[in-house]
């Protein structure tokens, strides 16, 4: 995986990339994407980070980060655990 395809101001991830950095196959990341289970969002770099964006997906409690320019190409890659939730603040109702 070396690319992302960018279409416009999105970018676009192939299934079989996003199965190689969970360890599943494509067709389970496919289902997952359509059943909602498989969650994403975009940050883009500011200041010193401008021409970045970190594309981030969650699935099965992993964490895929791809840190990639504005022509697509990856910069960096991780696949981590998530941290774990902050416990409740004294007083704050649980949810």
């Amino acid at each position: 995986m070396s690319t992302v395809h960018v279409d416009g101001d999105a970018f676009v991830v192939e299934a079989e990339d996003l199965a190689r950095g969970f360890g599943v196959d494509a067709a389970e990341v496919i289902q997952a994407l359509r059943d909602g289970i498989v969650t994403s969002r975009c940050e883009k770099g500011i200041d010193e980070h401008d021409g970045r964006h970190r594309l981030i997906f969650s699935h099965k409690g992993r964490v895929l980060r791809l840190t990639v320019d504005d022509a697509g190409r990856i910069l960096s890659r991780a696949v981590f655990a998530p941290p774990p939730a902050a416990p409740p603040k004294p007083g704050c109702p649980r949810g």
